[in-house]
């Protein structure tokens, strides 16, 4: 026979076997603050990585505007040209068809230099070319240098779309680094959303719980009072009714928790199975934002109000280009250089002899029917209804902060509010319950006392996700943690 005590061994394995699992399952769910949910997002999800996809393209715009401005060195050449023609020749005694075989090969250096202010271009050069021509009895060979040419290209009357381009990319780039804050914290923004979805979701399938075991306890006291004759069967069925009404609600609410988790889990690209418990982020630390520092912040560093200055130098370059294309032009081309040519290849760098180049071009239209002077016209309309549409936008812009500010300036009391009145509601609710059960009121108000519990509890959440949607819409606006009184910065060459 089995002892006692062996008995009594394997039921305490087996109960702490099972209390382990059980701990185990629990511990087995992953716990998460706001916080953790916001760094994953930032980390990993669609909005952080095409946000920064987005500054660097930006940044390699920038880095390529910069780099025009450098010296280029290009090499080229011909290796070879061959021409097998007839050409016709004027003779004293009649035209004439000579056959033309040749063959040239040549090879180039160039240095380029980009003159931003004037919209010139100086460059040092090189070449070496050798021609061969071909006939029935020999071959003769030509070598051709151009040691070094140092020469000048310059428009004088011309659109200089490299003085307005200095102007407009160093502000394109700083925008598109105040772009990319401001995408990180929408992330933070819409991460918020997700995460508020999911609480609530959990939160509402924990009241359906309850509500369920406090309607199955209600229901079966009912029917000992129904059995004694004092309840009525009407006052019965209403609370099955209900019995069976949050039997159904329960189970949408465990649907609801699973799509919503997706969803939560999806934007912040987690993989695993592993089940989310989220920490309400009900703990709030309570400041007050400055209307004027928050527009004055938001004017500095506001991507949108960077945009506004830009905006109206775009319009002047427009004005400026119709003035200056298709009006009166000029252009200087000027090269100093040495040559040389010689039927020996050693021989064709010895004793260069100087070359210049000058050439002057105009271009001067006489009559075009007013299309340049419709053209500039246009231009000046359009860069007076920027002006109107900028002036405009700064006004809305300004509006939008102080309404901003001032929405969230009260969320700190909507919060204690929306807080106290979801406790009261739940001691109403209990009282309530507690008065039935004596039979002092009606089914009907312990369903009105167990709506308006459920309805405060979810209007407490929301309330606490329109509090942190409204932190983090003042961080995109202003670029500015006004909690910490610091700038929001980062460290940009981490992107790259």
């Amino acid at each position: 026979m089995i002892k006692k005590g062996v008995i009594v061994s394997i039921f305490l394995f087996i109960f702490l076997f099972f209390n382990h699992l059980e701990l185990f399952s629990q511990d087995n769910v992953s716990r998460l603050t706001l916080d953790d949910a916001i760094r994953i997002a930032r980390d990993q999800s669609p909005g952080a990585l095409m946000a920064k996809h987005r500054f660097r393209s930006s940044y390699w715009q920038y880095r390529s505007y910069k780099a025009g401005y450098l010296p280029s060195l290009t090499v080229g050449g011909n290796l070879p040209s061959f021409d097998r023609s007839f050409q016709q020749v004027l003779l004293p005694e009649g035209q004439v068809l000579l056959e033309n075989r040749s063959a040239s090969w040549s090879a180039n250096a160039s240095i380029n230099q980009r003159i931003g202010p004037t919209g010139g271009q100086v460059f040092l050069s090189s070449n070496l070319r050798r021609l061969d021509n071909f006939t029935d009895s020999a071959t003769y060979t030509q070598y051709m240098s151009t040691p070094i040419n140092i020469g000048y290209n310059q428009p004088i009357f011309k659109y200089n779309p490299f003085k307005w381009e200095k102007k407009i990319e160093p502000m394109k780039y700083k925008e598109a680094k105040k772009k990319y804050l401001e995408d990180m914290e929408q992330v933070s923004m819409n991460a918020t959303n997700y995460f508020f979805n999911l609480l609530l979701a959990q939160i509402q399938l924990k009241v359906a719980k309850i509500n369920l075991a406090n309607y199955d306890t209600i229901y079966k006291i009912a029917k000992g009072r129904f059995n004694l004759g004092t309840i009525a069967e009407n006052e019965l069925l209403q609370l099955e009714l209900e019995y069976l009404k949050a039997g159904s609600r329960l189970e949408d609410a465990k649907i609801n928790v699973d799509n919503v988790m997706y969803q939560f889990k999806s934007y912040l690209r987690i993989k695993d199975d592993q089940p989310v418990e989220l920490i309400p982020p009900d703990k709030i630390t309570p400041f007050e934002v400055d209307p004027s520092k928050a527009i004055a912040e938001a004017r500095a560093n506001n991507s949108e109000a960077l945009g506004f200055e830009r905006r109206l130098i775009e319009a002047e370059q427009s004005v400026n280009m119709a003035k200056m294309n298709g009006r009166f032009d000029m252009d200087l081309y000027a090269v100093y250089g040495l040559t040389q040519r010689s039927v020996e290849f050693n021989k064709v760098y010895n004793n260069a002899i100087p070359e210049q180049k000058l050439t002057i071009g105009v271009t001067l239209p006489i009559v075009d029917w007013g299309v340049a002077r419709g053209k500039i016209k246009m231009a000046e309309s359009q860069r007076e209804l920027i002006q109107t549409q900028v002036e405009q936008d700064q006004i809305d812009f300004d509006q939008q902060i102080f309404l901003k500010v001032a929405k969230f300036n009260m969320q700190d009391e909507q919060v204690n509010i929306s807080a106290k009145a979801d406790t009261v509601a739940k001691k109403s609710y209990e009282i309530t319950k507690a008065r039935y059960l004596i039979g002092k009121i009606s089914v009907t108000d312990l369903n009105i006392a167990q709506q308006n519990t459920d309805n405060s509890t979810s209007s407490y959440i929301n309330t606490l996700r329109t509090y942190w949607t409204s932190y983090f819409e003042i961080r995109k606006l202003t670029l500015y943690d006004f909690e910490k009184n610091l700038p929001i910065t980062i460290d940009y060459k981490e992107l790259l």
